[in-house]
């Protein structure tokens, strides 16, 4: 039985059960658009939030005032590398430096496969304190890098345009490739397990660079490691959605590799998708740019969103990737409303 006061529409829409209205969250909803989060910068490094359960939970609970649907831990993608052997910081203007990128297989093998109780276990205090925090208002998302992303920061050192360095130990060095997805594939795995017996009710995978590849390079390079991490997850029963951007090519192929809920991105409309990947549920897919747009324009195209949405079993309201920095905070409230509001009538 639910708790009496827990607003469950997210995972029903999830299982793709009926709903009161389309339940809405957005992705990097916690985060560097609120002045609250601005304030615990100013003090705080972007790891030190991560690497600390109190103020991780403080961050992944901010948002919910703006009426969200379902929380989403605040963590970072790029956690797992530091306890593999490869450690990174957040360089100001920079984003993720990794200090000693993965250049070749001597490198694949000097990284480490562990559990996330050792490694990860502020991460996993962080799930336990916000679902004591949210006393079952509203459910908890925990999520974690799928093996290409984390990859390619990995092998890039940061952030590429191009991804020249990846592509060549894919093409170059395959069975370098090989184990390393296999590494990345069997930490994320026990990862999310690990966040789900903390108490996330739900996770989803980022693969947020995966759009840079071929169907034919997805097939061959990616799916069968982030398949070995999903049809696992999903034995746990709880909702699993499988996220990238750029995915309009890719996305039966991400079907076919897992996921109880495909995310997509903006480039494509969720009646399209929904031809492509039959039998789950879809989140998505708002441009995050429409939040910078007169209130008008931007409720008109949430509209379009949350009609297409109705005509599935199971749709969840998001952005087709991250809120930005420089988002409006009036803009992310007005939308939340209105997605409420549209959707019951």
């Amino acid at each position: 039985m639910k708790p009496a006061n827990m607003n469950d529409r997210f995972l029903r829409a999830c299982r793709r059960e009926p709903v009161d209205r389309t339940p809405i969250w957005m992705m990097r909803q916690a985060g560097r658009y609120m002045s609250e989060y601005r304030a615990l910068r100013a003090k705080h490094s972007m790891l030190t939030l991560c690497k600390s359960p109190e103020l991780a939970c403080q961050v992944t609970l901010q948002p919910i005032v703006h009426g969200v649907d379902a929380a989403i831990l605040f963590a970072d993608i790029l956690l797992p590398l530091e306890p593999m052997g490869a450690p990174f910081e957040f360089a100001k203007g920079e984003g993720p430096v990794v200090h000693e990128p993965v250049t070749d297989r001597a490198g694949v093998d000097r990284l480490r496969i562990f559990e996330a109780e050792e490694g990860l276990g502020y991460v996993l205090d962080a799930i336990k304190l916000v679902r004591k925090e949210l006393n079952g208002k509203v459910p908890l998302i925990g999520f974690a890098g799928a093996p290409f992303t984390l990859a390619s920061y990995l092998i890039e050192g940061g952030k590429s345009a191009h991804y020249i360095k990846t592509k060549k130990m894919m093409y170059g060095d395959p069975a370098a490739w090989k184990l390393l997805m296999e590494k990345l594939s069997e930490v994320t795995r026990r990862y999310l397990r690990a966040q789900i017996t903390a108490g996330a009710q739900a996770v989803q995978l980022f693969d947020s660079w995966i759009g840079q590849l071929s169907p034919l390079d997805y097939a061959e390079f990616v799916l069968p490691h982030v398949q070995y991490i999903l049809k696992d997850i999903e034995t746990t029963g709880v909702p699993v959605i499988h996220f990238g951007t750029g995915t309009s090519t890719l996305l039966q192929l991400q079907k076919q590799a897992g996921g109880t809920v495909i995310g997509v991105d903006w480039r494509m409309s969720l009646t399209d998708a929904a031809k492509l990947v039959p039998g789950v549920a879809l989140q998505g897919n708002l441009d995050p740019l429409l939040l910078f747009a007169p209130q008008d324009v931007m409720k008109k195209r949430a509209a379009i969103v949350i009609d297409e949405g109705k005509q599935l079993p199971g749709h969840i309201f998001n952005l087709g990737h991250g809120i930005l920095p420089e988002t409006p905070v009036e803009n992310v409230k007005a939308l939340v409303d209105f997605v409420h509001e549209y959707s019951a009538r």
